[in-house]
């Protein structure tokens, strides 16, 4: 999937809570190659976006002071970080 945006993406692994009460995805923690571990701090907002057969959903989110963006492509079952 082409990004459009002007924002730095980068793939990352994310470990994610699904099925977790009123929200069905919630991402904890993701790890950029090469480095360790990052904590999610907080869920900020969700949301999905289609494009043709493919979803992409969108978590915004806080790490510490910083507002990052964990976007997962239901297609390749992908995650990147935009920032």
């Amino acid at each position: 999937m082409k990004n459009l945006n002007k924002h730095k993406t980068e793939p990352v692994e994310v470990m994610a809570l699904f099925g977790y009460e009123m929200t069905p995805c919630q991402p904890l923690t993701f790890r950029r190659k090469g480095e360790k571990e990052t904590e999610v701090t907080e869920l900020l907002q969700t949301q999905i976006r289609f494009a043709g057969e493919v979803a992409l959903h969108i978590f915004d989110v806080l790490v510490g002071r910083d507002r990052v963006r964990l976007e997962f492509n239901s297609r390749d079952l992908s995650w990147h970080l935009t920032q």
